[in-house]
């Protein structure tokens, strides 16, 4: 069943089964982050991380855009007003604590692009755990034309996927790229047409599901843990996720229906 939420909310939680579905719901300001949103994705994002039943979260814009970043009218009001400091700082506080969740979650997060996604939105796009896109999906770095640094887990997700240079060159070099690029950096996990994006994300998130809860948070857990773990750590630990997991009834009952196959 839906979660019944206010529909005001500058980011609403709709949870159908095993896949959850968050909205950023500011379509006004094209969903672009302010401190009212920051705060509530927080929340919603515990939210999904305490439901077990939970397997795939999705993240989706409202209205004709995914999302345009920070919100440059509060950032700069507080630049005009020198308060700079406690504003950037309370509001990446709580979205930076949202991003954090979704790392974390022992389940797959899926971004679902269409229109714009620029600066903390672009960050937000490519910080989820995969991202499908609509073929006219444009992604925009926004942070060095406006002369700041970037934020809101967009290094994090983006240096992983495409390495030191390549982030440095979208960062730095390019003032926009599409969809089929992003996909070709490995970025983006599928390219749809954009009056399919919607049916695609769900068909998506429906195979992720199939996947046992184990399966999917000891993979998550894994897969980022490689890259700055030491062989013998990740080795251990790739021993103690497989013997856990074969520990759960998904895996008795897969392993059941695998071995009497052809009998």
């Amino acid at each position: 069943m839906p979660t019944p939420d206010d529909p005001a909310a500058p980011a609403l939680l709709r949870i159908e089964g095993s896949i959850a579905t968050i909205t950023l719901n500011r379509p006004a300001a094209f969903n672009s982050i302010n401190l009212s949103i920051a705060q509530k994705l927080e929340q919603l994002g515990h939210e999904v991380e305490r439901n077990d039943a939970i397997r795939v979260l999705v993240i989706e814009g409202e209205g004709r855009t995914f999302s345009a970043g920070g919100d440059l009218q509060t950032i700069g009001a507080a630049a005009a007003s020198d308060t700079v400091a406690p504003v950037v700082g309370e509001l990446l506080k709580h979205y930076h604590a949202f991003i954090e969740t979704l790392r974390r979650m022992p389940k797959i997060v899926l971004s679902s692009v269409h229109g714009s996604a620029a600066g903390a939105g672009m960050g937000l796009a490519f910080v989820t755990d995969l991202c499908i896109a609509a073929d006219d999906a444009r992604f925009t770095p926004a942070y060095a034309k406006i002369g700041v640094s970037p934020d809101g887990g967009s290094t994090v997700g983006m240096v992983g996927t495409v390495g030191t240079r390549r982030a440095l060159q979208i960062f730095l070099a390019e003032d926009s790229f599409t969809a089929q690029q992003a996909y070709e950096w490995g970025l983006v996990a599928r390219v749809v047409p954009g009056a399919e994006l919607k049916a695609e994300t769900r068909k998506f998130a429906e195979r992720l599901a199939q996947n046992p809860p184990a399966a999917i948070a000891g993979t998550k857990s894994l897969v980022y843990q490689a890259a700055v773990t030491p062989v013998k750590q990740q080795l251990d630990a790739e021993e103690k996720g497989i013997i856990d997991a074969m520990l759960t009834e998904d895996f008795r009952v897969a392993v059941k229906k695998f071995t009497s196959k052809g009998k």
